[in-house]
């Protein structure tokens, strides 16, 4: 029995992208359809039964962020759909978005119904540059078919913006990515006020990733009591998960949350395949650059959100990044770091500088010799602080990758530490 499922990705490769027909064939607008029928809270019930936990990364549950939205009496209200993908080894949202625009129109649509919304906005990464033109033609095929525009379904008006990002990452957290969208630079604003309450344009606002907005028009159309049941009661539906790294077959595929385990995905072959020419599995990193470290001790742990929790791992973007023995997790860890640094806004210390002292940490453990152990007590220092300390979620998660190889290969970050060495002045 196949563990795949077809739920949010059907009809990816298999119709035509933008045309409205071919989407209506597969049950395309259904949902739409029933959601201009029901009332706006009977519309949210239904994404709160379905337990739709944020699949951006953070895992906020889909349906109390929209009750919260619904019971906020100020308009007008925004719906913003974050599609800065900017996650390495994640590439779920640029497979829905170049395969089934029509879909994530469909569920911003729903939303903007839900909420009497007159605007939405896809905040694309700016380097899907032919996705963002594929979504603008997506938005003009709809609006013909009066899917979108002026009288939809003889009920409402909404209508879809396209905003193209620059390229940084910061601009994925939330508040950041509508500072941008205002043409601001984007920083991570302070919360509370939160951006259901305070937003884009400083109105209330909803923020939902790709995979989550295109998940709606099933959830509505199908209940959410159907979709929760593919997966646990604790983390309802299916994920996009993306497979990269030392796996023979490196894709994004569609799995029910707590239905595979790691070592499934990984290594059963109608999914991973296992790693090429024999192999060995040394490690992988789950979500993203800001993910935890795994160790193949964890293999058969089941892919869920608390299942994952409870062994120190988490869901986060669905990167499932794999890497084999001939991987130094040191230069692996310095690569991550360096990345952070890159990407970093500046606007903290905790992030600003921290991620710069622990590169310069790194680099030394790569070297016999050169580290001291007041070195590794220095950077256990270090991430304690970026974790508890940094403004925002960039610098929070920054240094996870770090934290969690230190509990599985603490070896290797001590492998060419001279324990004799003197610490260098500060």
């Amino acid at each position: 029995m196949s563990k795949l499922k077809s739920i949010v990705s059907e009809g990816a490769g298999h119709i035509n992208p933008v045309d409205v027909a071919d989407y209506l064939r597969i049950g395309g607008y259904d949902g739409l359809k029933k959601a201009v029928a029901m009332k706006p809270l009977e519309v949210i019930e239904e994404v709160k039964k379905a337990t739709l936990l944020g699949r951006g990364g953070a895992a906020y549950p889909s349906g109390r962020k929209w009750e919260h939205l619904f019971h906020i009496p100020e308009t007008p209200k925004y719906i913003v759909c974050n599609a800065d993908e900017g996650e390495p080894g994640t590439f779920k949202d640029r497979l829905l978005m170049s395969k089934l625009p029509l879909r994530l129109i469909e569920g911003i649509t729903i939303a903007g119904c839900v909420f009497g919304a007159k605007a939405g906005y896809i905040y694309v990464r700016g380097e899907y540059r032919k996705i963002q033109r594929r979504l603008l033609e997506a938005i003009s095929r709809a609006k013909d078919a009066g899917f979108l525009g002026k009288n939809i379904l003889g009920k409402f008006d909404f209508d879809i913006h396209i905003i193209s990002g620059a390229g940084a990452y910061v601009c994925g957290e939330n508040s950041a990515l509508l500072n941008s969208t205002e043409g601001r630079v984007g920083r991570p604003r302070i919360k509370p006020p939160h951006l259901a309450e305070v937003g884009l344009f400083l109105q209330p606002t909803l923020v939902n990733n790709v995979e989550s907005l295109c998940s709606i028009p099933y959830i509505v159309t199908a209940g959410g009591e159907a979709f929760c049941k593919l997966g646990r009661p604790d983390s309802g539906g299916t994920k996009l998960v993306c497979l990269s790294g030392h796996v023979r077959r490196r894709q994004v595929y569609e799995v029910p949350l707590g239905g595979v385990t790691l070592r499934e995905l990984i290594y059963d072959p109608e999914i991973g395949g296992g790693l090429p020419d024999g192999q060995r599995l040394k490690f992988f990193h789950l979500g993203g650059q800001s993910g935890p470290i795994g160790s193949p001790e964890q293999l058969d742990t089941v892919y869920s959100h608390r299942e994952l929790g409870k062994a120190g791992l988490s869901v986060g973007s669905g990167a499932v990044v794999v890497m084999n023995e001939d991987v130094g997790l040191i230069d692996y860890l310095t690569g991550v770091t360096e990345f952070f640094l890159h990407e970093s806004c500046g606007k903290c210390v905790p992030c600003r500088e921290g991620n710069k002292q622990i590169y310069k940490i790194l680099k030394k453990l790569a070297k016999p010799g050169e580290a001291t152990a007041a070195d590794l007590a220095l950077l256990r220092r270090l991430v304690t602080t970026m974790i508890s300390a940094s403004f925002c979620g960039l610098g929070q998660t920054a240094a996870v990758a770090l934290n969690t190889a230190w509990k599985h290969f603490k070896g290797e970050f001590e492998a060419n530490v001279d324990q004799s060495k003197p610490a260098a002045a500060a």
